[in-house]
């Protein structure tokens, strides 16, 4: 589906999670997929988080069995804000949540 990211904390390597505010973003982290009339349709999980070339810590989001009959959906990794993404886009692994 795609993945989340927390904004450079520079020149990190390796693995990484949340902190602060954003403590609740680690590998497990619950992602909840809403259709385009808010209903919950799946859910699923981030995987582990390892920084990447920018030192932003980078989850790839899990999930399965997220039905096609919606033509958007909406996605939250815990408790953060949602954002909204295309069915096509959802199923091109497009979703990218930043968080700062």
């Amino acid at each position: 589906m795609g993945q989340a990211r927390i904004a450079a904390q520079g020149g990190e390597a390796g693995t990484c999670r949340g902190s602060g505010a954003l403590s609740d973003i680690d590998k497990g982290a619950l992602v909840t997929v809403y259709d385009a009339q808010g209903l919950v349709v799946a859910t699923g999980s981030v995987g582990s988080g390892a920084y990447n070339d920018s030192a932003a810590c980078v989850f790839p989001i899990l999930v399965r069995d997220v039905p096609d009959n919606s033509k958007s959906y909406t996605v939250r990794v815990g408790w953060h804000a949602r954002k909204e993404i295309t069915n096509m886009g959802a199923r091109a692994g497009e979703l990218i949540l930043t968080f700062s």
